[in-house]
């Protein structure tokens, strides 16, 4: 299976798939934890009219965000003992990036300076880019990206992997297949995740992430 970096982002799903694995992640952080401060990602649907917002957040000081709008999406993240943590933002790192995305880049709440990879997808591409210009230094991952995007891949195992070790109890995958395939979301499939959830906050939850309801 290829690992998702900057240096190589072809596994990355196209821009519908790339929402639905962000709903996804969204809709399964928010029925297996109540507490939105302990999730690792959340998603809304509606951040701006027109813009939709994910974020990852481990814990640990790294992150990304990940954004839409009607012409794309564009992401950017920071490793916090990434080597190119040392100097940012690091030369080249948003040489190319569209000016579909000048709004995110240059709102001061996503902390341009603070960013240590970053990719992009406009509407009518066929693969997912980064800036051309860029030389990263020695290394496996010197941005942190491999570590950080392996979320995105699509692939419902790579959730419940990562699950079971953070929440300390094994997660049904047949069940978190059902959430990656975007199944409308009902009582049955709730308790079958979390039997101690509670539904009228968890319908609410996947209002505000976009997740399709029965």
């Amino acid at each position: 299976m290829t690992t998702i970096s900057t240096r190589d982002l072809s596994a990355l799903p196209d821009l519908e798939g790339t929402r639905n694995v962000m709903r996804a992640l969204a809709m399964l952080d928010a029925v297996l934890c109540p507490e939105w401060e302990f999730r690792y990602f959340s998603f809304n649907d509606d951040w701006e009219p027109g813009e939709k917002l994910g974020l990852m957040r481990n814990g640990e000081g790294d992150d990304w965000l990940l954004f839409f709008n009607p012409q794309g999406a564009i992401l950017k993240g920071f490793q916090h003992d990434a080597s190119m943590a040392r100097k940012m933002p690091w030369p080249g790192l948003f040489d190319g990036v569209p000016g579909a995305f000048e709004k995110f880049l240059s709102e001061p709440a996503f902390t341009r300076e603070q960013t240590t990879f970053c990719a992009w997808l406009l509407d009518d591409d066929r693969r997912w880019r980064r800036s051309e210009t860029i030389e990263f230094p020695m290394g496996d991952d010197p941005d942190g990206s491999a570590k950080l995007m392996q979320f995105l891949d699509g692939q419902p195992d790579t959730y419940k992997a990562w699950a079971d070790e953070y929440y300390g109890v094994p997660v049904d995958l047949r069940v978190v297949e059902r959430v990656y395939r975007q199944e409308p979301l009902r009582l049955s499939l709730i308790r079958a995740l979390n039997p101690d959830a509670h539904p009228e906050i968890v319908y609410e939850e996947a209002r505000d992430i976009g997740y399709p309801l029965r």
